[in-house]
């Protein structure tokens, strides 16, 4: 069974699960990047008309489509594409890692406290909002993540990322002066 929950971004919504549908974390996939894409599910769902980003996670897809587009004929077609693949399919839409992100073990202590900070603290509150935050550098007192999902383009991301994310990062390790999209 499929349900569904807004997110603070009107062109996102939130599509969870019971099943799994990401076995390897949280992975972005916009419509301009689709003929590059192997994985036929998502390659299809981004072909509806209005969808430009997709967002998996382990329990929940989320949906950013264009102003063209109402909710009310994208929605049934999302939850039908999803069930579809599950009457189908036993395991989850992806499966493998293909993904280059940092490993920890080749960062130093402050980057170590900062993924900590933000996969602990500050990841699961911005997932309840259907999107996803990746670290991205850190240099001169400066972190650069990247918002996806429903945060990337939402009207109340940044400041999210400014009085959010900022001041925790600020609090949690000292070394932190200020946070940038990337």
């Amino acid at each position: 069974m499929i349900q569904t929950e807004s997110t603070p971004n009107p062109n996102s919504l939130k599509f969870l699960s019971e099943k799994v549908i990401s076995a390897i974390g949280t992975e972005e996939f916009q419509r301009s990047n689709s003929k590059d894409l192997k994985n036929s599910f998502i390659k299809e769902l981004l072909a509806f008309k209005g969808v430009e980003l997709v967002l998996l996670s382990k329990n929940f897809l989320s949906v950013k489509k264009t102003d063209e587009v109402s909710w009310n004929d994208l929605k049934p077609m999302v939850i039908s594409h999803l069930n579809h693949y599950f009457e189908k399919n036993d395991g989850p839409i992806l499966k493998e890692n293909n993904s280059s992100s940092l490993s920890i073990e080749d960062e130093n202590d402050t980057v170590k406290r900062i993924i900590d900070v933000l996969d602990t603290k500050i990841r699961p509150a911005v997932a309840r909002d259907g999107g996803d935050i990746k670290f991205k550098s850190f240099e001169n007192g400066v972190v650069k993540v990247q918002l996806q999902g429903s945060c990337s383009g939402c009207p109340s991301s940044l400041m999210t990322l400014k009085q959010g994310v900022q001041n925790l990062l600020k609090h949690y390790v000292k070394e932190v002066n200020s946070v940038e999209a990337n």
